[in-house]
């Protein structure tokens, strides 16, 4: 079991202590196609219905989308993605107690996040897409997320994978450190994510499960997101059978959020947040068994 560093991140409000315990990101996807559940949280009322339920349920952090990131997605434009979340951000300034982190590839769309409330930026190219970003997310005094992904995700899983993914993966998020400092982000302000199913084979995925504490030698905060993904529902499938719909890819999920904590994972970003935010208590009950109970959130 690898013992995580702890760490204050600034945000433009608050600071958030990492490394006590494991911090819950709730996924809110406002698209009509992600891979999970596109199309269901559409319309404002149900996304703000939704977020709020996010946080009764143990959400520390609420991350935004308007965009699909699944296998072979399309990307649409700023002005389409913005169209999805800034009425959902503007209906939650003010009621939500939690941060919102916005997910987006694009300077255009987290400036106008940011500037509606939300205060953590999560980028899965990188800073590759739009290197505007970075500027966007530190004049607002953001942090940002940095994840791995081999190519877009149209095209991530058509191969070829890397022959050594974790040399691959540290390569490339040693490249995204190198953009962000580059950029003027500070190191305290940047988390990275080794991106789970973007651009890997299943059994890559595991591997980096397996190997997630050669990562913190990056050193910073990890992000891990492993919720409902494909390579949960091979796993989880009997021989012969087809691979479980992602609906039914709960403890797989609960599986590898523990194996990421025990690594060292830092924030774990997950659909079902009731059932992982006490799957998340207890991993942490292992890495602190003399304290992790004084430490919890009150609700």
């Amino acid at each position: 079991m690898f013992r995580r560093k702890h760490s204050c991140l600034q945000l433009p409000t608050r600071r958030l202590v990492l490394g006590e315990r494991t911090l819950v990101m709730g996924v809110l996807n406002i698209t009509p196609d992600s891979f999970s559940d596109g199309g269901v949280y559409r319309d404002p009322e149900a996304a703000v219905a939704h977020a709020l339920e996010l946080e009764r349920a143990g959400a520390d952090i609420l991350d935004l989308g308007g965009e699909s990131t699944r296998p072979a997605a399309a990307p649409v434009s700023a002005r389409e993605e913005l169209s999805r979340i800034l009425p959902v951000l503007e209906t939650l300034r003010g009621k939500l107690r939690i941060p919102v982190s916005v997910d987006t590839q694009k300077a255009e769309v987290a400036e106008a996040a940011l500037a509606a409330g939300a205060e953590i930026v999560n980028d899965i190219s990188a800073l590759r897409s739009d290197p505007r970003l970075a500027e966007a997310a530190r004049r607002a005094r953001a942090p940002v997320i940095l994840m791995h992904m081999r190519g877009t995700p149209r095209t991530m899983q058509r191969g070829p994978f890397a022959r050594n993914v974790i040399r691959d993966v540290m390569a490339g998020l040693r490249a995204a450190l190198a953009r962000a400092k580059h950029a003027g982000l500070a190191k305290s302000q940047v988390l990275v994510d080794p991106g789970i199913g973007f651009g890997k084979s299943h059994e890559q995925n595991f591997e980096i499960l397996a190997r997630l504490p050669e990562f913190a030698r990056l050193g910073c905060p990890i992000v891990i997101g492993t919720s409902r993904k494909a390579f949960l529902g091979e796993a989880l499938a009997r021989p012969g059978e087809p691979p479980l719909p992602p609906g039914e890819r709960l403890l797989g999920t609960a599986a590898t959020v523990t194996a990421a904590i025990l690594g060292g994972a830092h924030i774990v970003r997950v659909h079902d947040v009731a059932e992982i935010a006490r799957v998340v208590r207890v991993a942490d009950a292992i890495v602190h068994p003399q304290g992790v109970a004084s430490r919890r959130k009150p609700r």
